[in-house]
């Protein structure tokens, strides 16, 4: 299941109170400063830096390729005074009239693409909306298994509508020679017009550390620096040849 089927329906109204970690904005902000605007976040959602960096006058565009999630941003942009360019399309098939300075993805955003040649597709997208000499930051991650102990361990918290939600892994299949977690999640959410349910699979793709670097070359992209904050997270900077 690709990301823009993923989060569609009640999962984009439960996803962001579910969340289990918050994706700071100071990274992202450090590096419009340090690259220039204008900047492109990809991934977007409603929920991360992009309004952050908005509400702070960065010039930023926002992508998401779920269109509920394209709505709910605008939604809260709008709530919150702000003016917010978010465009609904694929990463992988990104077509935007506008070229940037700084790309960022928020989070393990680039794992969900679900295989090399997405991710592949992505990158060259990615080249193509950099300006010559612009930089991209991309952080990736290597899931384990799920433990065995948060299977069927259910998670709640009430959205934004006061309606409760909860959350729990179903069952999973972890690929490590296709380098491919692919986890059996069911979203419910209980309201005054009753239970709704969805069931999804979660699928999160990782990469060697080579083999990122391989698909960022052949897509044009250097590999300028890798920032290592734990064993299986990486966060790397790209950057487009030129000046």
């Amino acid at each position: 299941m690709r990301a823009a089927d993923f989060y569609t329906g009640i999962v984009a109204e439960a996803y962001g109170p579910l969340r289990g970690e918050v994706v700071e904005a100071g990274p992202y902000l450090d590096l419009v400063r340090a690259e220039g605007e204008p900047a492109l976040e990809l991934g977007c959602g409603d929920v991360g830096p992009f309004l952050e960096l908005v509400a702070a006058g960065v010039d930023v565009e926002g992508v998401d390729s779920s269109a509920d999630m394209v709505r709910r941003c605008r939604e809260k942009a709008a709530a919150q005074g702000l003016t917010a360019a978010v465009h609904h399309q694929r990463m992988e098939d990104l077509a935007l009239p506008r070229r940037f300075r700084s790309v960022y993805l928020a989070g393990a955003t680039f794992n969900l693409l679900p295989d090399d040649a997405t991710a592949a597709a992505a990158l060259l997208s990615i080249t193509r909306h950099l300006v010559p000499g612009g930089a991209a930051l991309v952080p990736l991650w290597s899931p384990p298994p799920t433990p065995a102990e948060q299977i069927g361990r259910v998670r709640e918290a009430v959205t934004e509508q006061g309606r409760q939600a909860r959350f729990h892994v179903v069952g999973e299949e972890y690929d490590a020679d296709a380098r491919t977690r692919t986890t059996h999640v069911r979203y419910r959410l209980d309201g005054p017009d009753g239970v709704q349910e969805a069931d999804r699979d979660w699928v999160m793709h990782w990469y060697t550390d080579d083999g990122f670097r391989q698909l960022a070359e052949d897509a044009g992209l250097t590999v300028e620096h890798v920032e290592v904050p734990a064993d299986d997270e990486r966060v790397v900077l790209l950057r487009r040849a030129g000046s």
